[in-house]
């Protein structure tokens, strides 16, 4: 457990604000190759990612998938402490990426280490899909790799994503799957005019009000048994010149659907069509694809995350598939099963980010247990 401590600290004083590295990657590296791991280092625009396997015998291949790249600190004066300087009070490791998501990798890391050295002729493969493009555009990041990946055939069995999945206590969440994210860029066309003579102008925001109330009181769906329903959210909303006397001639939203497999994406987008068309709207709109659902049925992997889970912790995780998106939506369509473990994630993308000490050496020994649950 110090050794995974040391490690977290050592990421953590790497300042990796996305799409930047700043040598996390070659830090893990180092430490895969000194155990035995074949290392592909993937470059693509100005994002790092890496590839690295271990084994070359018959049976599963198991990925650990994470991120090096940490969101930017906020306002450095709200941090008790510098956010690249690991600190340690109470029994709390204080710093940016202290939960999303260096620890993670760092227990990913050692806990592989301590496999190898005790079971150096396990079967199958272990496999590290590291980039520094998640908390970013995500394009150049594991969406890349994955597409290079399948290009030649490579097989994912099961993919363990360290981000923090836990709510409250380490391992009281499992993530099975994540919901799809749907955003639109709107323009409402109207004619700019004086308020004194409306007759003479076309207000687009009195014109999308109707369709937009709707849109937000609509039940998309009820979800199912692992997914909630279909969310829509409006995240910015801007018309006018800044003047009182003038009927602005645009409207600009951007909004956000966060869809369960209950839906699909054409079907969504026909619904918001439909509804704008149907309020005689006059406008164009732009459709941004951010990630398909995914969902993995409890199983094998599931089951042998929960049992190592509840071995460290003597408690069995809940299935989920709330949150935001992850990385794991680019790993599945590979056909591998997915889920993601990790630290608590309360204080993730705040300032005074942090991590319970304890946690950090749970989720190794976690992920050790899974590991030999599938490989030894």
């Amino acid at each position: 457990m110090p050794d995974t401590l040391a490690l977290t600290q050592d990421l953590i004083r790497r300042p990796s604000v996305s799409p930047e590295d700043h040598g996390c990657q070659e830090l893990m590296i180092g430490r895969l190759e000194a155990a035995g791991f074949a290392i592909e280092r993937l470059r693509y625009g100005n994002v790092d990612n890496f590839w690295a396997t271990h084994g070359t015998g018959p049976g599963p291949t198991l990925c650990f998938a994470g991120h090096t790249d940490v969101v930017p600190t906020g306002p450095v004066e709200e941090w008790h402490t510098d956010p690249f300087v690991p600190t340690i009070r109470d029994g709390v490791l204080y710093g940016r990426g202290a939960a999303d998501m260096k620890s993670g990798l760092a227990a990913m890391v050692t806990a592989t280490e301590d496999f190898i050295a005790r079971s150096p002729d396990h079967r199958g493969r272990i496999a590290f899909l590291i980039t520094s493009d998640e908390e970013g555009p995500s394009v150049d990041g594991t969406r890349r790799v994955a597409e290079h990946l399948k290009a030649r055939a490579e097989r994912i069995d099961w993919c363990l994503v360290g981000e923090p999945s836990s709510e409250q206590v380490f391992g009281d969440t499992l993530k099975i799957g994540r919901r799809g994210s749907l955003s639109g860029r709107l323009t409402v066309h109207g004619i700019q005019g004086h308020v004194a003579y409306p007759e003479l102008a076309d207000n687009p925001v009195h014109a999308l009000a109707p369709a937009l109330a709707e849109l937000a009181a609509r039940t998309w769906d009820a979800g199912n048994e692992h997914f909630g329903p279909t969310t829509f959210q409006v995240s910015n909303l801007n018309a006018g010149t800044g003047a009182p006397n003038v009927i602005p001639g645009e409207l600009k939203a951007r909004f956000n659907l966060r869809w369960s497999p209950a839906q699909t994406l054409d079907g969504l987008k026909a619904t918001v069509t439909s509804i704008l068309e149907r309020h005689r709207i006059r406008y164009s709109l732009e459709w941004f694809v951010s990630g398909l659902p995914f969902y993995t049925p409890p199983g094998t992997l599931s089951d042998a995350v929960s049992r190592a889970v509840a071995d460290v912790t003597g408690r069995v995780p809940a299935l989920s598939t709330g949150g935001g998106t992850s990385d794991g939506r680019f790993i599945a369509p590979l056909g591998a099963a997915v889920v993601e473990l990790g630290v608590v994630n309360r204080s993730i993308h705040k300032v005074n980010e942090h991590v319970r000490v304890e946690e950090i050496g749970q989720l190794r020994e976690a992920y050790l247990g899974l590991l030999g649950r599938l490989l030894a």
